[in-house]
Parts: structure tokens; sequence; C-alpha cells
């Protein structure tokens, strides 16, 4: 069977010998200096000032939208646009901090919001951020969206959980808005089990999401942080250990999470060019058949998904291939959350409803298998194979 997960870790074997020998070693494996080293190899790799480990990519969403409420970037009530496409803790953050969800549809050649739907959404709702999942490694013209939220001064976030490595002919995607969350769960680009990552070029942000991740306390500050922060408080040293200045979470990881991320980031290359290159046999399978949606990633310079979206033009074609995937023994699943807001929890919560046909013909059309970057060569010509 080709499952959607091959295994833990890239690398499993040493990766597994290694992460038992830090445990019998380590003396401390509450959150510390794997962490932190961790943290600055993936900035330095991502290409972004500062980074912040936290326990999942849910997390990292939360710990996100919290801390953006902490300073006064936004307040309860705000509206906040999000892609339709997306998992259930994009949205859930949100609602949950007393936020407005704006929906968005998506364009069906890339599963991605662009600019145009923004445009025409903000002229009914003015909402005050954006925040777009790249979805499956793709997006849209996201250089555009950055663009226009930068004219009217709306915040842009990106949910880049899906998509690392993946790069516009401009810039890596993750780069393109004030703050991206990653995910580093293990059915993900690379695996520390479970993980997220909070990236931002913003200090001020930066510092406020150390705090937010650990309680509100300022224990993870630079000395001169930490001083200011107790100055303006009149806290003394003693007093600071348990100090809390906003609201906040317990969302650190550990030093075993550190430490195997540290390790899987020096394959980073590596996984992104295996999928990459899975992903343009895939492309190239499905380009002439009939049955199936054409993606157009001509904007893009890189595409780097954990698993390959395949839509088809009609109902009785996307059964005909699930059963085709299926009997082939290919684990297939649907193609995320579909259009978020016709899930029963954002139903429950949201009154107000939103017509989003693209990301509803995108779930009832479509599936996703796998892209792994330990498939053999077999694996690999057997599902484009089928595709073709």
């Amino acid at each position: 069977m080709i499952k959607l997960i091959k295994s833990t870790f890239y690398h499993e074997e040493e990766t597994k010998k290694a992460m038992v020998d830090f445990i019998i070693k380590s003396t401390t494996l509450s959150m510390g200096r794997e962490c932190k080293n961790f943290e600055e190899k993936f900035s330095k790799k991502q290409g972004r000032r500062h980074s912040v480990f936290v326990s999942s990519g849910s997390m990292a969403n939360l710990v996100l939208l919290q801390s953006l409420l902490n300073l006064g970037h936004l307040n309860k009530g705000d509206k906040v646009a999000l892609s339709a496409l997306t998992w259930a803790t994009n949205v859930m953050p949100v609602i949950q901090l007393g936020l407005e969800p704006v929906i968005l549809d998506c364009e069906r050649e890339n599963l991605s919001i662009s600019s145009a739907i923004v445009k025409k959404t903000f002229l009914q709702n003015d909402f005050k951020a954006v925040f777009l999942t790249n979805v499956l490694g793709f997006c849209a013209d996201i250089d555009k969206i950055r663009d226009f939220c930068e004219e009217e001064r709306i915040i842009l976030l990106e949910d880049n959980c899906e998509s690392l490595g993946s790069e516009t002919v401009s810039k890596k995607l993750g780069n393109f808005g004030l703050a991206a969350t990653f995910s580093s769960f293990v059915g993900h680009h690379f695996s520390t089990i479970e993980g997220g990552m909070i990236c931002t070029d913003d200090k001020n942000l930066y510092e406020m999401l150390l705090m937010v991740r650990a309680h509100g306390w300022d224990r993870n500050l630079s000395a001169e942080s930490q001083n200011a922060l107790r100055k303006n408080n009149d806290i003394d040293d003693f007093y600071a250990r348990y100090t809390f200045y906003d609201l906040a979470y317990n969302a650190r990881p550990t030093e075993i999470q550190g430490f195997i991320g540290a390790l899987q980031l020096d394959y980073w290359d590596e996984i992104v060019s295996k999928r990459q290159n899975n992903f343009k046999r895939f492309l190239k399978a499905v380009k002439n058949n009939p049955e199936i949606l054409s993606l157009d990633v001509s904007h893009m310079s890189l595409v780097s998904n954990f698993a390959m979206p395949v839509i088809f033009k009609t109902k009785e074609s996307f059964e005909s291939y699930k059963n085709k995937f299926t009997k082939a023994e290919v684990e297939i699943r649907p193609v995320i959350a579909g259009n978020i807001a016709q899930q029963p929890f954002f139903r429950k919560h949201i009154k107000r409803q939103f017509s989003c046909p693209n990301a509803d013909f995108i779930h009832q059309h479509g599936f996703y298998f796998g892209n792994n970057p330990e498939m053999t060569a077999a694996e690999v010509d057997l599902l484009c194979n089928l595709l073709r």
C-alpha cells in the first residue's frame, strides 16, 4: 500500500537512534537551548529574522492571533479574511478570540485565494487582516495580495503549514506577510512528531510571541527587554519570576522536539527537491488527461507539497478514480477541509453564510494522495500510470 505518511521521520532509523541517545544523555528535556538552536536554524533557512517554536501548527495560529490582539494590531470584533479551502484550526482561533471570520473562495486552478477575490470582498467587508492559506504547496498572485494589503493597511498573515520550501518567482512562500505559521507534524514536510513555528521580521511581534507562548511571563526575552518591561510595570527581579504581563498560553515544545527539528532541518533541501521532482512527474502525468482540471503553477519557481491534489471535471470521473486509487491500494484523502464554512463547527458558531462555489467544487470533485520524499521509483511510476 502507498500510504499518505510513510515514516515518522526522514531517515527514520538514524533519527530515532540519535533521539534516544539525546534523551539518555540529557539532564533537561523541557524547552531550552535545543529549541532555540532549532529556531535559529529555521530562521536562517526560511530567510526571516525571528522564529518561535511552539507545540503544534494549530497552536502557532492561536499564539499568533493572540499576540496581535495583545499588541492592539487587532481588536475584538475586527473582521479577518480567511481562505475557504483551509484547515479547521486556522479559523477556530479567529472565532475563539472574538474576531469575525470572513471566508474567501479559492481559485480552482491553484486552490488559493487571489487578489481579485480579496479586493472584491474587501469592498463589502473592510477586514483588518487577511490570513491566507498556501494550500498544498501552491499560491495565487500572492505578491499582488501583499501590495493591496500594504495599500489598505491590512495585516497579511500566511499559513504555510502545507508549503514549506515552495517559491514564487520572487521569494519563498511564508515570507510575504507580517508573519507566517508552519507545521512540523509527522505528516508534513519534516517531522518533530508534533510542532509548529511562527516566523516574522517584526521585533515587537517576536517578543510578544515569546511571552504568549509561555504564560505571559518575560523569561524568554532578552535582558534589555526584560529590564524595560519590569521598569515600566514597577516589578523587581524577585517578583518577576511569577509576573504575567498579558493573555497567554502554555504552547512550549520540548527539547526532544527541538533536537529532532534541528536534525531534520539538515535534510530540508533533500526533502524539498524530492517532493518537487515527484510533483513535476505527477503534473506531467495529468497534463493530457481530459478528465482532470489543470493546475496553473506558471507563476511559481518551485512547488514542494506533501500531497498531490487531483480535481476532476465531473462527479462521475471523481468516483471512478477514487475507486481506481483505492483498488490500487493508494491512500487518498479529501482536499483538506473543503469549504470550511460548511463544516459543522462553523455553522454552529457563525450564522453568516458564505458562497464559495470553487471550494465546494474541489471538495466534491477532488482528493489527494501523498507526495513522500521516500517514495520508490516504482511507487511514483504506479501513481503516474493511475493519473493518465
